[in-house]
């Protein structure tokens, strides 16, 4: 995020927080973008619905989030993790794992990568959006 300052405040300000999303499912990309458009100081910065695309999109594009589903119908989540942890790309990046497999040995693999958040596809969007609507506003003035 870059800041800025607020002439009339004078506080800092950041740019919207920018989310990227890694989703094969046509409707459940469409859902998540739809949902999280409304949400202040939130915007995407891209989406991809395979590994190899995001991890290119990912090498030009800035973002403060990563949203990713384990299972994409071409590579999948876990291994574009460990290839963004090979790589000195975006490090600082918060990762999200939004996906059907969200126990286990996913989530012990998820955090060697650095996943923070593991939310569940059938159960969790609200606390997703609740998460993504706090990040947003926390990005708003600094």
């Amino acid at each position: 995020m870059d800041e800025k300052i607020d002439i009339e405040s004078g506080k800092a300000i950041s740019s919207p927080l920018r989310i990227f999303l890694v989703e094969d499912s046509a409707a459940v990309r469409d859902f998540i973008i739809e949902n999280v458009a409304g949400i202040e100081n939130v915007l995407f910065a891209g989406c991809s619905d395979n590994e190899r695309d995001a991890l290119e999109k990912l090498r030009h594009e800035t973002c403060d989030v990563l949203i990713l589903d384990i299972e994409l119908k071409q590579g999948n989540g876990m291994s574009l993790l460990r290839n963004l942890s090979r790589s000195s790309m975006q490090p600082q990046i918060l990762k999200i794992i939004f996906s059907d497999h969200t126990n286990g040995i996913y989530r012990r693999i998820g955090e060697q990568y650095g996943v923070q958040y593991f939310f569940d596809k059938t159960t969790d969007f609200l606390r997703l959006r609740a998460l993504l609507e706090q990040l947003g506003a926390a990005a708003r003035v600094v």
